[in-house]
């Protein structure tokens, strides 16, 4: 099931069929650790209501309330490669190759809730970068008690020419106005997603595709369980919380981002998130 924050309210998409929520308050209908089986009960008295692909598609906001965004890094082997990489002349690299191995995870503060935009909205590259990157990620919605109950897609803007300047600049590459997109929608299951899942990253400029590569979720070296389980240790989060789980994804060191690029991520069955760099 798939629940979709419109401007017109919350919308269930539920076996091709359209449901429209009379809960409106978008903390209450996510936060609680029986989602699947609460939204399942809805499509029995709720009446499906006829919507094209437009209305549910244009504009579709965030599927976020008043939830923290939170993320991950060095989850992937190809993230980790790529961080020594860029922090090798500051002495950093050593660093995410003991991140890689470690027990502990590296987790880091992402966005507050008022600056993640949506499926078609605008994410930026910073004014004092100038090696700038998206990184898909998939995306975990967890309730205030750390229950996994859903997921997004996650575009984690990043500057890597701060971040490679020194580690400690972390938060300046990472946490921005426009660095964090979540979209189009927050898919429910009762199941965990396979590890064949394909996780695609394509970026068009002036219409021309000038980067796609993708990577199978089977390729992240940490479990959901697991980065959910150190990120709930010692913080609350009253109404859930999003976690970006990395990317296994980096275009080249001779790639950055331009103004007017596109960037479509797919990972099915969640959808696309499309995002436009200002």
């Amino acid at each position: 099931m798939k629940l979709f924050k419109t401007e017109h309210g919350i919308l269930l998409e539920h076996e091709d069929r359209y449901y429209r929520l009379h809960e409106q308050d978008w903390d209450v209908v996510v936060n609680r650790n029986d989602l699947y089986d609460w939204l399942e009960q809805q499509t029995t008295t709720l009446i499906a209501v006829p919507l094209s692909d437009e209305e549910i598609s244009n504009p579709v906001l965030a599927p976020i309330g008043s939830q923290e965004v939170w993320a991950s890094g060095v989850t992937y082997f190809r993230s980790r490669t790529a961080r020594m990489e860029e922090s090798e002349k500051a002495g950093g690299g050593s660093f995410y190759d003991r991140v890689y191995d470690a027990e502990r995870p590296e987790l880091f503060f992402k966005s507050s809730a008022w600056r993640v935009v949506g499926n078609h909205g605008e994410v930026r590259i910073r004014k004092d970068s100038g090696w700038d990157v998206p990184e898909p990620e998939l995306t975990l919605f967890a309730t205030s008690d750390g229950t996994l109950v859903g997921y997004t897609i996650g575009n984690d803007m990043s500057s890597r020419s701060i971040e490679g300047e020194n580690p400690l600049y972390l938060p300046q590459a990472k946490s921005y106005t426009g660095s964090a997109a979540l979209g189009p929608c927050l898919y429910v299951s009762k199941t965990a997603l396979a590890g064949d899942t394909v996780i695609d990253l394509s970026i068009i400029r002036q219409g021309v595709e000038v980067f796609n590569e993708e990577v199978l979720l089977s390729q992240m070296k940490r479990t959901p369980d697991e980065l959910l389980d150190y990120l709930f240790r010692e913080l609350s989060f009253p109404t859930g919380c999003y976690l970006m789980t990395g990317t296994g994804i980096i275009p080249p060191s001779d790639f950055t981002l331009h103004s007017g690029d596109i960037v479509h991520i797919t990972i099915e069955p969640i959808g696309t998130l499309t995002n436009i760099v200002a």
